[in-house]
């Protein structure tokens, strides 16, 4: 009796801290009417790596309701959006070497998904994120925020 009592603390001991470790991932979905199925994302600044696994639920094909997903400071999102038109489908709307993008999947599909990881040390607690479609169009719907937590 006494032998399986420190087993027991030893294996609650090690459930309790898996539970407790933060979620360094997220899915996120996207469909054919141009909506994300999160308005917001909290990244935990104790992950190393956080990765977005970016769903296309619906069934148009990428050059007609294509979706990405990219992270920025919400002050550069616009101008972002922007620029990346220029860029193409081929470039996932984004201007090659665009600094202020931060992380981003490619354009996908119906039925398609991309994953990306990024480090949270890129960003800094108390600064607005957003992230966003840069699909031509969609950016003003297809958005939301990343708050950094603790």
């Amino acid at each position: 009796m006494k032998v399986w009592k420190p087993a027991l603390v030893l294996m609650m001991a090690g459930l309790s801290s898996h539970v407790m470790a933060a979620d360094c991932s997220v899915e996120i979905s996207s469909n054919d009417a141009m909506q994300f199925d999160k308005t917001s994302i909290s990244v935990p600044q104790s992950c190393k790596q956080f990765t977005v696994k970016l769903k296309h639920s619906g069934k148009m094909a990428k050059n007609i309701m294509g979706h990405n997903w990219v992270l920025t400071k919400t002050a550069d999102m616009q101008g972002v959006a922007s620029d990346g038109i220029a860029a193409g489908l081929d470039k996932s709307y984004l201007k090659a070497g665009d600094a202020r993008v931060i992380a981003h999947t490619k354009v996908i599909g119906g039925g398609e998904s991309d994953t990306i990881s990024f480090a949270p040390s890129k960003l800094k607690a108390g600064e607005a994120y957003s992230f966003f479609c840069s699909f031509p169009g969609h950016s003003g719907i297809m958005k939301g925020t990343v708050q950094v937590t603790k």
